[in-house]
């Protein structure tokens, strides 16, 4: 497995890319509310990646249809945006991509629309929380599995089960790269595996069960649930390595 070292230029550059996902983020958490669509989201998202000289890079990739992931409800990531109007108490996830000279951004957020339940407040909560418990405890040295064993028990703890087979990544000149990133520690041995260095670039992104891990890929191909059927969330956020720490790229 080899993960990229980035110069800092080169980390600048992702930082530029990821500046803009964070600002179309927050452009949609800000327009997040009853009666628009999916639809509208979505092209809002991509006309402002656009407006910043990036592409949406989701767009096409692998065959996705459009620029954002919309992952209402019980879909927890990879949904497609709909003509469907955003009700009161619905829970809707974004997650956004981009290219700019080359170079690859990427995170994501789950949203509440108008007032949900307090169950549905806790489940938002746990993958935000879980994402910057992590960040907050990267460092030089330790290996990923220790950081996937981290996530998951910080999941487990808030009550919730981290969604299988799907995976945080390294990101760069490609907008997949190594390593993969599970929320879970694969195996029985977190002190094994590559080691976490300086100049690593990578997606941490926890995905959300109540109940069972297990996922279902829809009819369309892409809308991904769990097997309990129940809402799910998604938070995310490009990080580089640092000075022996994790630094947010994906800020607006």
């Amino acid at each position: 497995m080899a993960i990229a070292l980035r110069k800092p230029q080169e980390i600048e550059k992702l930082r530029a890319a990821n500046k803009i996902v964070g600002g179309a983020l927050e452009l949609l958490r800000t327009n997040t509310k009853a009666g628009v669509s999916l639809k509208e989201l979505d092209a809002m998202a991509e006309d402002y990646i656009r407006s910043h000289g990036a592409k949406p890079s989701f767009k096409g990739l692998y065959g996705f249809p459009n620029a954002v992931c919309t992952s209402l409800n019980q879909v927890i990531i990879h949904g497609i945006p709909s003509d469907y109007k955003l009700q009161d108490g619905d829970v809707i996830g974004f997650d956004i991509g981009t290219e700019l000279e080359g170079w690859f951004g990427d995170a994501a957020i789950t949203v509440p629309v108008g007032s949900v339940s307090a169950e549905d407040e806790a489940l938002i909560a746990c993958s935000k929380d879980t994402l910057y418990h992590a960040i907050s405890n990267i460092k030089e040295g330790m290996r990923f599995k220790e950081l996937s064993k981290l996530m998951e028990d910080f999941i487990l703890d808030a009550g919730f089960v981290p969604l299988r087979n799907f995976c945080g990544h390294g990101i760069g000149k490609k907008p997949h790269e190594e390593p993969e990133i599970p929320n879970y520690l694969e195996g029985k041995n977190p002190k094994s595996g590559p080691k976490i260095k300086n100049g690593m670039v990578f997606c941490l992104e926890p995905m959300i069960c109540q109940k069972e891990s297990k996922p279902v890929i829809l009819e369309n191909g892409w809308d991904v649930v769990s097997t309990d059927g129940l809402r799910g969330s998604h938070y995310e956020h490009t990080v580089a390595v640092i000075n022996g720490k994790a630094e947010i790229l994906s800020l607006a």
